[in-house]
């Protein structure tokens, strides 16, 4: 299967791999971590907005192989489960959760090397990431209508001119096994490439007592990553950027008992294939302005599989039903970008001035196959629905010089949405809107390690249609409900404004290196997931609520005690409220907090240099108990995991021991409230997934 993928690829395209600058020197001989997710590489100092930008180091010392192993580590930052892997992502309390029958538009979205993931994190593996930065609040100037929240972004390791790379081979508890390398560096005429493969595998973590099986929930996954770096002709510079992923996982993961033991008897799926391609062509021959063309194209097959009833025939008879629920999606992604950024300053107002504009265009088409148990047709039944979803868009961004100390910056995006969705059901709707947002930011600039900035942002996503609820209208048993989904049959664009104000700081003695941000923001006509539960029959859509309201902020902190000992902390708080948002069973919702969005998080810990050859670090991450829908009352518990690594590294060989979740802390990840359980006669409970339990395990690297 994998070889497959290869061949693919080396068709495909004829040369491959590279990725991008993340570390910069100052004149003074300090590095800064510089990121990829503005419109031009600086430091993470430098950026007017709250970023955080974990290295690869931070992904070692928690044995994360997946995105989904580091996400706790950030402040304000939340995730669901209700997959095999962490697919969607919240910031500040903003973000989906889940997606069944409906096309959605992510609030978060995810960028790995430039190529556009939103919506499908469960493709963001770290082998061979260098870096990951996250960028919170509105983000849409930058990045349009899937950075209404916040965004991702991974960015794989940079090959140098020297042949270098890494082999990686693990194993851990829960049947863990992994291994991969990389290897990167110049290639004559093709210049400079890296190229990555690595493959991974667990259990899952659950036990199907009905099956007598331990991997009903297994993970199996594998992936592919290129990059090249080639000049083409004077001036004229090409990225050409290729991805293959494979992901084989199971899905059992509710259990009727509320723990990791679960009695289905037909365990689901929970697959996806993706290929991806980007070539970003950039021209330097005028002295003004430099050229940015690129093109991405993104393929992403998924399988979605659950048995409904999350039990066996026999288990409660006269009471029990049995289900089986399926969704094949398929989506293509075709995205065109074209910018002009400044070569250097020009003088605007009698200001020095730099400036990018930009074209964006965005195909995205999406083509589902539901097979599902009909309750209403009282049969096996298939559902199919296309959505063609176009965005075109026209941004420019000017941050000006206003004295030495002081800066100006200001960004506009206008975007166009043209989304055309039918289904089985011959429902047939085409929303359309235009939208805007864009930033304005005002730092000062003490000196070169010091920043103050107050940022004005504005973010939005689009509009869209509930096809499932007008697929429903004509059923029987929702009869005295056809006024209220046929009143839902499409919902407007949400709009997110905020401010924030910050601080950051790298000490005299560079010891210590401080960021600290506050923020209020507003959402207007926030689209809230809700939900009619007759029987058997669930029925998902979007309404607009009228809005919603947060404050909080974020603080991350690292500090050299001494020349061995390292501290950092990460802080995270936040107070969200729904405003106008009543349910389909008449609650109103109005003052409570948002989903998914818990009062404070922390991650906190220390390295520590042992001996010349030893590392050790400790952390813990925690998190405020936070409720998991907006249309029922069901909360996770707050929880508290601690993490622990020991290295040891000699030359070109490394060995790591890696603990994470030590005191194994049960912690939820995503949760539903309703009857399912027919030993109970269908009482209406609480169901959680559970985050993973202690896991603990061995990695060996070599580099060369």
């Amino acid at each position: 299967m994998y070889s497959k993928s290869l061949i693919w690829f080396a068709l495909a395209a004829a040369g491959v791999t590279s990725t991008t600058t993340v570390a910069q020197e100052t004149p003074d001989g300090v590095e800064r971590i510089t990121i990829q997710g503005e419109f031009r590489q600086m430091a993470v100092q430098e950026a007017p907005t709250s970023v955080t930008a974990l290295l690869a180091e931070r992904f070692e010392e928690r044995g994360a192989l997946h995105l989904e192993s580091a996400l706790n580590a950030l402040a304000n930052v939340n995730f669901s489960g209700g997959t095999s892997r962490t697919r969607f992502i919240q910031i500040r309390g903003v973000g989906e959760r889940s997606q069944f029958v409906d096309p959605i538009q992510p609030s978060v979205g995810l960028l790995v090397d430039g190529i556009n993931y939103s919506g499908l994190a469960q493709a963001a593996q770290l082998f061979d990431i260098s870096q990951l930065e996250v960028y919170r609040g509105p983000q849409s100037g930058r990045f349009g209508a899937d950075g209404m929240a916040g965004m991702l972004v991974l960015e794989s390791t940079l090959p140098t001119s020297e042949t270098s790379g890494v082999w990686e081979l693990g194993a851990a508890n829960y049947g863990g096994l992994s291994g991969g390398f990389a290897v990167g560096g110049e290639l004559a005429a093709l210049r400079r490439a890296r190229l990555s493969v690595f493959q991974q595998r667990d259990d899952g973590f659950i036990e199907n007592n009905y099956l007598q099986r331990d991997d009903t929930n297994k993970r199996s996954e594998r992936n592919f990553r290129l990059n090249l770096f080639s000049d083409i002709a004077d001036h004229w510079q090409l990225r050409t950027t290729l991805h293959a992923l494979s992901q084989d996982n199971g899905y059992d993961a509710f259990s009727l008992d509320n723990d990791r033991t679960t009695l289905s008897d037909q365990p689901g799926e929970d697959d996806l294939r993706t290929r991806a391609a980007r070539w970003a062509l950039t021209y330097s021959g005028w002295q003004a302005a430099e050229l940015e063309l690129a093109y991405s194209y993104l393929s992403a097959d998924s399988v979605y599989s659950y048995d409904e009833d999350w039990s066996y025939e026999g288990i409660a008879p006269g009471w029990e039903y049995s289900s089986f629920d399926a969704y094949e999606r398929d989506r293509r992604d075709h995205v065109l970008e074209a910018r002009l950024v400044s070569a250097q300053p020009v003088t605007i107002a009698g200001l020095s001035s730099d400036w990018v504009a930009g074209i964006y265009h965005q195909q995205r088409d999406e083509q589902l196959r539901r097979d599902f148990f009909n309750w209403d047709l009282d049969r096996e039944d298939v559902f199919t629905s296309d959505y063609e979803n176009r965005h075109t868009a026209l941004y420019g961004e000017l941050s000006q010089q206003l004295s030495p100390q002081w800066r100006l910056t200001t960004g506009v995006r206008v975007e166009r949405y043209d989304n055309s969705y039918l289904d089985s059901n011959t429902v047939a709707q085409q929303p359309e809107d235009t939208m805007w947002g864009g930033r304005m930011s005002l730092s000062y600039h003490p000196d070169v390690d010091t920043m103050w900035y107050t940022t004005l942002a504005r973010g939005y996503k689009a509009g869209g249609v509930n096809g499932e609820a007008l697929g429903k209208v004509q059923d029987e048993s929702l009869v005295d409900l056809r006024d209220y989904l046929l009143a839902r049959a499409t919902f407007a664009p949400e709009l997110l404004s905020s401010l924030e104000l910050g601080h950051k700081r790298i000490s005299a003695d560079e010891r210590l290196q401080l960021q600290i941000a506050v923020f209020a923001h507003q959402r207007d006509d926030v689209q809230l997931k809700g939900w009619v539960n007759r029987d058997q029959s669930f029925v998902g859509y979007l309404q607009n609520a009228a809005e919603g309201k947060a404050f909080g902020a974020e603080l991350d902190i690292t500090y050299e005690l001494t020349d061995a000992l390292q501290s950092f902390v990460s802080i995270g708080w936040l107070d969200t409220e729904i405003e106008g948002f009543v349910t389909e069973d008449g609650v109103d919702m109005s003052g409570r907090e948002q989903a998914h969005a818990p009062t404070y998080q922390y991650n906190l810990g220390v390295r520590y240099n042992l001996a010349e050859a030893w590392k050790f670090a400790l952390e813990v991450d925690g998190k405020d108990g936070f409720y998991y829908s907006d249309s029922h009352m069901s909360r996770a518990d707050s929880m508290a995991v601690l993490h622990a690594s020991l290295q040891w590294q000699q030359g070109p060989w490394a060995v790591r021991l890696w603990a994470r979740n030590l005191t194994d802390e049960d912690y939820g990840v995503r949760g539903f409230y309703f009857g399912n359980d027919p030993r109970k006669e269908y009482v209406t409970e609480t169901y959680e997934q559970f985050g993973e339990p202690r896991r603990f395990g061995v990695t060996f690297n070599y580099h060369f």
